[in-house]
């Protein structure tokens, strides 16, 4: 199998994939907030949330259903900067998603990855990273709906967590579009081998 990568490239694929994985991982995962409600934990993503308050009408008492899901709609995400920021984030792992499994068809394909696209993709990680950090930049300015509040002790604000705390998965999504802004984008530029100059 012939590559279109150098040995830079090679690190840049690895590389590309680690973030991706990270960042859509994270993304996926809803444990961006963690709190309290009725003594049982709670947590949220942008678009996910485990345990919810539900009304038992056995008990005629509202109940914590300690489970995981989506926002039955998405309307239904408590907050404008949460769709925003879902949105944004997602559109952001795509992209680096894309790049990444087009970097590693460059380790079987030979003329795939020539240094021009391998600066574009570059680019487009860049880009994929800048909505990322955009998404999770707005996460915070959602801290001030219901939901959150009812789970942060009524004492949370934008960008005031009450009595909440962030949770790995926050740090996982924007760790992974940290590293794919600052270094992949700029591994790309020397990841494609230079292209044969044909005589004809």
């Amino acid at each position: 199998m012939a590559s279109s990568l150098t040995c830079t490239g090679v690190i840049w694929t690895l590389l590309s994939l680690l973030c991706a994985a990270a960042s859509c991982v994270g993304f996926f995962m809803p444990y961006w907030l963690l709190g309290t409600q009725m003594d049982k934990p709670v947590s949220f993503g942008t678009f996910r949330r485990c345990s919810y308050p539900v009304r038992d009408e056995e008990r005629q008492a509202t109940v914590m259903l300690e489970q995981c899901g989506r926002y039955a709609s998405f309307n239904g995400i408590p907050s404008l900067e949460w769709r925003i920021c879902t949105v944004v984030t997602g559109v952001g792992c795509g992209l680096l998603l894309l790049v990444a499994l087009t970097a590693l068809m460059g380790c079987c394909i030979s003329d795939l990855i020539s240094r021009t696209i391998g600066r574009v993709a570059g680019g487009i990680q860049f880009v994929g990273g800048l909505l990322i950090g955009s998404g999770c930049a707005l996460y915070p300015l959602g801290w001030d709906s219901e939901e959150v509040k009812q789970t942060c002790n009524n004492s949370s604000n934008q960008f005031q967590l009450g009595s909440c705390q962030i949770g790995w998965a926050y740090y996982c999504t924007g760790a992974g579009a940290a590293v794919a802004m600052l270094l992949c984008t700029w591994l790309s530029c020397f990841a494609g081998k230079k292209q044969k100059q044909y005589p004809y």
